[in-house]
Protein backbone atom coordinates (compact mmCIF):
# COMPACT_ATOMS: atom_id res chain seq x y z
CA UNK A 1 0.00 0.00 0.00
CA UNK A 2 1.31 3.79 -0.86
CA UNK A 3 2.19 5.99 1.71
CA UNK A 4 -0.18 8.85 2.25
CA UNK A 5 -1.04 12.21 4.12
CA UNK A 6 -3.57 13.70 4.80
CA UNK A 7 -5.07 16.27 2.63
CA UNK A 8 -7.69 19.50 2.51
CA UNK A 9 -8.72 21.63 0.23
CA UNK A 10 -11.32 24.36 1.07
CA UNK A 11 -12.34 27.90 -0.01
CA UNK A 12 -14.28 30.68 1.82
CA UNK A 13 -17.91 29.04 0.77
CA UNK A 14 -17.16 25.21 1.37
CA UNK A 15 -14.91 22.09 2.18
CA UNK A 16 -13.93 20.21 -1.13
CA UNK A 17 -11.65 17.54 -0.03
CA UNK A 18 -11.00 16.37 3.43
CA UNK A 19 -9.33 12.58 3.34
CA UNK A 20 -6.08 10.82 2.11
CA UNK A 21 -3.90 11.46 -0.43
CA UNK A 22 -0.75 9.39 -2.50
CA UNK A 23 0.03 12.78 -4.36
CA UNK A 24 -1.06 16.61 -4.81
CA UNK A 25 -0.17 18.53 -8.15
CA UNK A 26 -1.03 22.15 -7.43
CA UNK A 27 0.17 25.53 -9.61
CA UNK A 28 2.38 28.17 -7.53
CA UNK A 29 3.37 31.26 -8.64
CA UNK A 30 6.84 30.30 -9.18
CA UNK A 31 5.99 26.96 -10.96
CA UNK A 32 4.01 23.15 -10.66
CA UNK A 33 3.93 21.55 -6.89
CA UNK A 34 4.04 17.98 -6.46
CA UNK A 35 3.69 17.19 -2.79
CA UNK A 36 4.38 13.62 -1.96
CA UNK A 37 4.12 12.35 1.94
CA UNK A 38 6.97 13.54 3.95
CA UNK A 39 7.75 16.63 1.93
CA UNK A 40 9.17 19.49 3.40
CA UNK A 41 7.13 22.29 5.04
CA UNK A 42 6.26 24.82 2.61
CA UNK A 43 4.00 27.54 2.29
CA UNK A 44 3.61 28.97 -0.63
CA UNK A 45 0.69 31.12 -2.85
CA UNK A 46 -1.19 29.56 -6.14
CA UNK A 47 -2.27 31.02 -8.93
CA UNK A 48 -5.40 30.18 -11.08
CA UNK A 49 -5.41 26.65 -12.04
CA UNK A 50 -6.00 22.93 -11.36
CA UNK A 51 -5.48 21.18 -8.00
CA UNK A 52 -5.39 17.70 -8.62
CA UNK A 53 -4.87 15.03 -5.65
CA UNK A 54 -4.67 11.06 -6.02
CA UNK A 55 -7.11 9.68 -3.43
CA UNK A 56 -5.48 6.68 -1.03
CA UNK A 57 -7.58 4.19 -3.46
CA UNK A 58 -5.68 5.12 -6.67
CA UNK A 59 -8.59 7.36 -8.00
CA UNK A 60 -7.87 11.07 -8.88
CA UNK A 61 -9.82 14.48 -8.00
CA UNK A 62 -9.18 17.62 -10.29
CA UNK A 63 -10.23 20.90 -8.28
CA UNK A 64 -10.22 24.35 -9.68
CA UNK A 65 -8.74 27.12 -7.77
CA UNK A 66 -8.61 30.35 -8.46
CA UNK A 67 -5.77 31.49 -5.92
CA UNK A 68 -5.09 30.87 -2.62
CA UNK A 69 -2.53 29.50 -0.48
CA UNK A 70 -1.14 25.79 -0.10
CA UNK A 71 0.56 24.34 3.03
CA UNK A 72 2.51 21.44 3.70
CA UNK A 73 2.85 20.27 7.31
CA UNK A 74 4.89 16.81 8.23
CA UNK A 75 1.56 14.49 8.01
CA UNK A 76 -1.10 17.21 5.84
CA UNK A 77 -1.37 19.27 3.09
CA UNK A 78 -3.58 22.10 3.00
CA UNK A 79 -5.07 23.84 0.18
CA UNK A 80 -6.74 27.44 1.71
CA UNK A 81 -8.59 28.65 -1.79
CA UNK A 82 -9.89 32.27 -2.70
CA UNK A 83 -12.47 30.17 -4.91
CA UNK A 84 -12.84 26.68 -6.16
CA UNK A 85 -14.72 24.14 -7.88
CA UNK A 86 -14.58 20.67 -8.42
CA UNK A 87 -13.75 19.95 -12.38
CA UNK A 88 -16.75 18.55 -13.03
CA UNK A 89 -18.92 21.33 -11.53
CA UNK A 90 -17.61 23.91 -14.30
CA UNK A 91 -19.49 25.26 -16.84
CA UNK A 92 -17.39 25.39 -20.05
CA UNK A 93 -19.90 27.94 -22.19
CA UNK A 94 -19.57 30.73 -19.07
CA UNK A 95 -15.37 29.86 -18.89
CA UNK A 96 -15.37 31.02 -22.52
CA UNK A 97 -17.98 34.13 -22.35
CA UNK A 98 -15.38 35.17 -19.23
CA UNK A 99 -12.36 34.80 -21.53
CA UNK A 100 -13.76 36.41 -24.48
CA UNK A 101 -14.56 39.29 -22.39
CA UNK A 102 -11.43 39.94 -20.53
CA UNK A 103 -9.74 39.64 -23.75
CA UNK A 104 -12.37 41.97 -25.50
CA UNK A 105 -11.64 44.21 -22.38
CA UNK A 106 -7.96 43.92 -22.86
CA UNK A 107 -8.06 45.25 -26.38
CA UNK A 108 -10.26 48.21 -25.76
CA UNK A 109 -8.22 50.71 -24.83
CA UNK A 110 -10.58 52.62 -24.03
CA UNK A 111 -12.77 49.64 -22.00
CA UNK A 112 -14.51 51.08 -18.18
CA UNK A 113 -12.54 47.86 -16.65
CA UNK A 114 -8.94 47.75 -15.75
CA UNK A 115 -6.28 46.45 -17.04
CA UNK A 116 -4.81 43.97 -13.66
CA UNK A 117 -8.54 43.03 -13.40
CA UNK A 118 -8.89 42.09 -17.30
CA UNK A 119 -5.68 40.22 -17.18
CA UNK A 120 -6.97 38.29 -13.64
CA UNK A 121 -10.57 37.50 -15.51
CA UNK A 122 -8.59 36.19 -18.60
CA UNK A 123 -5.68 33.82 -16.36
CA UNK A 124 -8.93 31.94 -14.39
CA UNK A 125 -11.13 31.77 -17.41
CA UNK A 126 -8.07 29.90 -19.06
CA UNK A 127 -7.50 28.36 -16.16
CA UNK A 128 -11.03 26.81 -15.70
CA UNK A 129 -10.69 25.72 -19.39
CA UNK A 130 -7.72 23.91 -18.76
CA UNK A 131 -9.29 21.96 -15.75
CA UNK A 132 -12.15 20.83 -18.04
CA UNK A 133 -10.09 19.74 -20.72
CA UNK A 134 -7.52 18.14 -17.97
CA UNK A 135 -10.97 16.24 -16.80
CA UNK A 136 -11.90 15.09 -20.51
CA UNK A 137 -9.00 13.51 -21.30
CA UNK A 138 -8.89 11.91 -17.44
CA UNK A 139 -12.64 10.68 -18.33
CA UNK A 140 -11.29 9.74 -22.00
CA UNK A 141 -13.70 11.76 -23.51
Amino acid sequence: MAMTMHCNVVSAEKKLFDGRVEILVASGVQGELGILPGHTPLLTELKPGTVKVKKQDGEEELIYVSSGFLEVQPDTVTVLADSAERAHNLDEAAAKEAMEAAERALADKNAEMEYAQATSMLAQAAAQLRTIQQLRKQLGK
